[in-house]
């Protein structure tokens, strides 16, 4: 006997509210940084002054490190503006993380002396440089994994000990949607990506039942300093690659790392070009859970729809 349109009826509307109380009940509270001390490095500019800001915002104790001492005073000066609370504090250092784990964990030992523990670390310090493979240096390559990946290897080693010991903190690792595939004219550059992609993912599977929230946070070509310097050596085929995807403000890339950060999501990526070309990273994030917008779906053939996406960027542009 077939059942009838009023009985289906009430079976939908039975399914649909167990998945709304299911999603509703999963949903992750955000972590409150009022009071805590947050480390944001390439803080100066770009997406992570605009993070220093969102963190000052939240009542967040804020540490930034960069190079320029004169950028980092700016960047301070600018949370003081928007102070919270009274008692709030900011500070900076002048410090190249990539170049001895003894000098980067002797100054995180010393930001903490006066604003407490790190709970949360940002690794946003990096830089890019475009170009035919051959045509980058040896010394720029290097530069390049310096910079993104031992920077970040060094300030997290440090860290992570620590809120091993209080099983709590959240550490962000800055890559790129670079790292989910290789780009004409960024070899070096994805490489470095790359190794921090696959730093992120080790942590988070070891640090999972600690208590540690990972985020790993891909933006795509993002209105900044850095991305203006990067054009200056970008190859004619890489612009047509990447021209129609537009450029993301910083402000808003900070904001969706944050709150992705807080609310404890592996994954941080802005924009419905950035999710569909994370769902074609194959094998990506498979810890996060069905409802995770990075976990919907795993496809293999990246590589294949890549070349064909550049075949047909070439072919409009001819």
């Amino acid at each position: 006997m077939e059942l009838s349109l009023e009985i289906w009826l009430w079976i939908s509307l039975a399914v649909l509210a167990h998945v709304g109380v299911y999603v509703f009940v999963m949903r992750k509270r955000p972590k409150m940084l009022v009071g805590r001390h947050v480390v944001i490095t390439g803080g100066s500019r770009g997406i992570g002054l605009c993070l220093a800001v969102e963190c000052a915002m939240k009542g967040a104790n804020v540490t930034v490190i960069a190079r320029d001492q004169k950028l980092l005073s700016g960047a301070v000066a600018l949370m003081e503006v928007i102070r919270q609370v009274p008692d709030q504090k900011f500070q900076y250092r002048c410090l190249d993380i990539a170049l001895n784990y003894d000098d980067v964990a002797n100054t995180l030992r010393e930001v903490e002396e006066g604003l407490g523990d790190i709970y949360m670390l940002v690794n946003c310090a990096g830089m890019a440089i475009c170009g035919v493979y051959e045509d980058i240096s040896v010394d720029d390559a290097r530069k390049l994994m310096d910079i993104n990946y031992w920077g970040s290897y060094n300030c997290t080693r440090y860290v992570l000990p620590k809120m091993k010991k209080t099983r709590e903190g959240i550490i962000v690792f800055t890559s790129s949607l670079a790292a989910l595939f290789g780009i004409y004219g960024y070899g070096p550059y994805t490489a470095s990506k790359y190794a921090v992609r696959g730093m992120a993912e080790t942590i988070a599977m070891e640090t999972r039942h600690l208590g540690i929230l990972v985020t790993l946070a891909l933006p795509a070509d993002t209105n900044t300093p850095g991305f203006e310097n990067e054009e200056k050596t970008k190859p004619k085929e890489t612009k047509i690659i990447s021209g129609g995807g537009g450029l993301a403000e910083p402000q808003q890339v900070a904001k969706q790392i944050l709150n992705d950060a807080l609310c404890g999501n592996f994954i941080s990526i802005l924009g419905a070009e950035s999710w569909f070309l994370t769902l074609l990273g194959g094998g990506l994030f498979r810890w996060g859970g069905f409802f995770s917008k990075s976990n919907s779906c795993h496809i293999i053939g990246t590589p294949t729809y890549c070349r064909l996406l550049f075949t047909l960027a070439l072919r409009t542009s001819n």
